[in-house]
């Protein structure tokens, strides 16, 4: 809530609210737009030390630093890096056993003089291991450790105070994406990689779901023969509860498909489904999917074709299963 000082005018403290806000917005963004003239030689060497780790990338910083870090290290890890965050304090009092010659230290730090990643580094360094610096200090200590230097600096911060970390913190935390990304990239890192991680969120199930998972099978999936009636497909529609019935031929394999809608059409013309075969009111060569493709295929085939159905065949057209839209609901495709 914004508040004014005595005799103050409400509608001035609001309206320099939204222009300081403008203002920490233009800062961060300038931050971040300057970092693109600085990348060079050092960031195609972080990222050839990246691509060439055979452990572990570890990020540690403290203060703002350390949260920007966690953050880097979540997504490292979550696009094809395997990366942890560790508290250089804690790393001071055993958790520098957690860290191996294998590894790779990424180490944050605007001033590049934390007193705790002095401390750890140099131990760092006698194990073996190499060490990124993301740094607004290039002549820092940390930067004089580091085998590649990353140049984190900001003509200013968003503070008006020029005292809290914002626009340092947004361009390293901007640096990190980057460093992910271009890893990712190098790696060939796809959909199906980043859904294996990812596999309880909605991109996991779009991408891990296959149609055999959530099909229909055995003698839940409706099947009437070429020869019956349509009294005979009334019963297997009402019986699977599907909303169809597939037609199939002597060998199992579709030949078309019978929907409600069709049924009602044909009850409109005073059709006898009883004496009426299947084969006046099916459509034939209707839209098929194959078990192996992926439920958001199926999902785009309905929404371009506006069915709620599909029968599943395999390579040689025969039915092996069915699913409609209600299916992709509670497998949460959708």
């Amino acid at each position: 809530m914004i508040t004014t000082a005595p005799g103050g005018n409400e509608s001035a403290a609001t309206e320099r609210a939204v222009e300081l806000a403008r203002e920490v917005l233009r800062i961060e963004a300038g931050a971040v737009a300057g970092l693109v003239s600085r990348l060079d030689g050092q960031f195609v060497a972080a990222v050839r030390l990246i691509l060439a780790c055979r452990g572990r990338v570890v990020v540690t910083g403290v203060g703002k630093s350390g949260h920007v870090g966690r953050k880097i290290a979540s997504t490292l890890a979550s696009t094809g890096t395997p990366a942890f965050f560790v508290h250089p304090a804690e790393a001071s009092h055993g958790d520098l056993g957690m860290i191996t010659r294998e590894d790779l230290v990424l180490a944050l730090s605007y001033s590049g003089e934390s007193d705790e990643l002095r401390t750890i580094l140099p131990i760092v360094k006698r194990l073996g291991a190499k060490l990124i610096a993301l740094t607004g200090n290039v002549s820092s200590t940390l930067a004089g450790l580091a085998d590649v230097v990353l140049d984190g600096r900001v003509e200013k911060e968003a503070c008006p105070l020029e005292l809290a970390p914002t626009a340092s913190t947004t361009a390293a935390l901007a640096l990190g994406d980057a460093l992910a990304v271009a890893a990712l990239d190098a790696r060939g890192f796809g959909h199906e990689d980043f859904a294996r991680s990812h596999p309880a969120g909605a991109l996991g199930r779009r991408l891990l779901t296959h149609v055999r998972d959530v099909m229909r099978t055995g003698d839940d999936v409706p099947r009437v023969g070429e020869r019956a009636t349509l009294a005979e497909a009334v019963l297997e529609i009402s019986r699977k509860r599907l909303g169809m019935t597939a037609v199939v031929d002597g060998d199992g394999r579709i030949v078309g498909i019978v929907t409600d809608g069709d049924l009602r059409r044909g009850l409109e013309r005073g059709v006898d489904i009883r004496s009426t075969p299947v084969g006046t009111a099916m459509t034939r060569g209707p839209r098929t999917i194959r078990p192996d493709a992926l439920a958001a295929e199926a999902v785009d085939l309905m929404e371009a074709s506006r069915i709620t159905q599909l029968p599943v065949v395999d390579p040689e057209g025969r039915l092996v299963g069915a699913l409609n839209i209600h299916d992709l609901l509670r497998a949460k495709v959708l």
